[in-house]
């Protein structure tokens, strides 16, 4: 498996992810139709300025199986202050197999040779079990459970941390 940069060819993976009612289950379900074109767009662009990591999760066949990123949020609700933070979503037919895990892994990987993103936070679901085992497997530290607005829906989330200038468990 492979980690390469999110270009406009991947429209076909953002439907298959941000559509996709299994993969959309702990985030409010899928996204409306025509969200995707704009979210794709943007997203290449902020990773090609490398204000965002955006990778593409990439089988050995050259098939991409997901996505896993790292971006910066302005202001975090208490106090404002900005903050990293990091998602990953793979498709329904290649969950269960460690792969999540494994590009989770990698990008904070590259986030601990970079030195840029500190502390990144991540927010999966608190009934998203295998996202959650992911963030414990890796070393996040679990903070609490916190209420997170995602494209104007309300999640209940677990907030889990990592220092990424310290080495971890990949």
């Amino acid at each position: 498996m492979e980690l390469r940069d999110l270009t406009l060819d991947d429209r076909r993976l953002y439907e298959g992810l941000l559509y996709d009612p299994v993969v959309m289950a702990d985030l409010g379900g899928p996204l409306p139709p025509g969200d995707v074109e704009i979210k794709l767009q943007r997203d290449v662009v902020t990773t090609a300025n490398d204000e965002t990591w955006i990778s593409v999760i990439v089988s050995d066949d050259g098939e991409a199986m997901g996505s896993v990123c790292i971006w910066s949020v302005e202001g975090d609700g208490s106090g404002g202050r900005p903050y990293s933070e990091i998602g990953w979503m793979v498709l329904p037919e290649f969950q269960g197999r460690g792969i999540g895990r494994w590009a989770v892994g990698a990008i904070l990987d590259r986030a601990r040779a970079d030195g840029r993103w500190g502390v990144i936070h991540a927010h999966p679901g608190v009934s998203n079990a295998p996202s959650n085992g992911i963030c414990r497997s890796l070393g996040f530290t679990m903070v609490e459970t916190v209420d997170v607005d995602y494209v104007g829906r309300k999640l209940t989330c677990n907030h889990w941390q990592i220092d990424a200038g310290h080495a971890g468990v990949t």
